[in-house]
């Protein structure tokens, strides 16, 4: 499980999802997030900030997910705050 602070948009700006608006970071077991996230988490560090470029391959494919339309390139910044042990 990990603890992030995040923000993904689609690629023409609009944000669909994001901690920093509500304030405060999220907890994610890794298996239950889109293979990019988990390719970029494997190689962070806590503290790390990155900006992932995501193709619909390794995010939602052609399915629609919430405000996300089928085939979307995501765009996310996580800041990795910490892995959680359990």
């Amino acid at each position: 499980e990990v603890k992030v602070h995040y923000e993904g948009k689609l690629i023409d700006g609009t944000v669909f999802d994001s901690s920093y608006e509500r304030g405060a970071p999220a907890s994610f077991p890794l298996d239950g997030l889109v293979p990019a996230w988990i390719i970029a988490l494997q190689r962070m560090k806590a503290g790390d900030e990155w900006m992932l470029y995501v193709p619909p391959a390794l995010g939602y494919g052609a399915q629609d997910k919430g405000p996300i339309p089928g085939n979307s390139v995501m765009i996310f910044r996580i800041e990795l705050i910490d892995v959680l042990k359990r």
